[in-house]
């Protein structure tokens, strides 16, 4: 009975293995294709019938988002690449960017080991969701030109998002990608060109019906994670909670600028998380912050 217990066990544990193995050349074949056309590089009608083509009905929801990614006009910011994939598919999505991160660089590890080491990691689920939702508004910015998200109302209880943890990486990682359309004309032009970024504020999205800056839920627990390579794990919301104070105060600085009105002003300054003290320790801009609220209060 021993003997055919242990012939079992070890008979599941190889159809895994194969079944694991077979799924590598797969892998390969959409990093390689997510790495090749990810940016501005417009993918042939025989590399999207390979992606469609593949056999394996467990990777077919990851084959179709990489699809999505790397094809322009997309349809990314529809519900159904919004909605909380599965976690093995949000593992899935999670190799083929590390692996496609891999094969750009010099000294890389081989792929199939990769790919290996990565499905047997026990990667945190909310470093997978961070690497998905990082994906999507990276194929909005590369494919879906030009910028403007202006009619986009992003409707947070609809993506099967667990907890507010989950619906912050969503909303962090979307500003994110809109802080970055602004950052330049209020850092880089000299002097700051506040009409330009004003005229981007504008095309921002708006959550749950309202514009951006309402959204507040940002007290879940914070966790640790790489975000820069060269910086080791650190804080998520200290991270993500300061670019985004910073877009808040690009906003601000527009509105004073471009004659704003005082009802925009103050609706920004209260009805954001600028005033939220309780959020101050994740951000370097506590003393400008305080400030602000200061004067505004005089």
């Amino acid at each position: 009975m021993k003997k055919l217990l242990i012939t079992c066990v070890l008979s599941c544990l190889s159809i895994c293995i194969f079944a694991q193995t077979q799924q590598h050349p797969q892998l390969l074949t959409l990093a390689k294709d997510y790495r090749n056309y990810m940016f501005r590089n417009q993918p042939t009608k025989e590399v999207i019938k390979e992606i469609r083509e593949m056999n394996d009905a467990s990777l077919a929801p990851a084959a179709e988002f990489i699809e999505q990614t790397i094809t322009t006009k997309n349809k990314i910011l529809s519900a159904k690449y919004l909605t909380r994939p599965d976690d093995k598919t949000l593992k899935n999505i999670y190799i083929i960017r590390k692996v496609s991160l891999n094969m750009g660089e010099e000294k890389s590890i081989d792929n199939e080991k990769l790919i290996d080491s990565l499905i047997r990691t026990d990667v945190p689920v909310c470093e997978l969701l961070d690497n998905y939702y990082e994906m999507v508004f990276a194929s909005v910015g590369n494919k879906n030109q030009p910028f403007n998200l202006s009619k986009m109302d992003f409707k947070m209880s609809e993506y099967n998002l667990k907890n507010d943890t989950e619906r912050g990486i969503l909303f962090l990682r979307c500003m994110s990608f809109c802080g970055r359309t602004i950052w330049g004309y209020m850092n880089i032009a000299k002097p700051m060109n506040t009409q330009k970024a004003y005229e981007f504020i504008k095309k921002f999205p708006k959550f749950n019906g309202s514009p951006y800056f309402y959204y507040r839920d940002f007290f879940f627990d914070d966790f640790e994670m790489v975000i820069k390579q060269s910086e080791g794990a650190q804080s998520y919301k200290g991270y993500y909670l300061d670019k985004y104070y910073e877009t808040l105060l690009y906003h601000w600085i527009c509105l004073k600028k471009e004659g704003g009105t005082e009802k925009e002003i103050y609706d920004l300054l209260l009805g954001s998380i600028l005033k939220e003290k309780a959020l101050y320790p994740y951000t370097q801009y506590k003393e400008t912050l305080e400030e602000i609220f200061q004067e505004a209060e005089e």
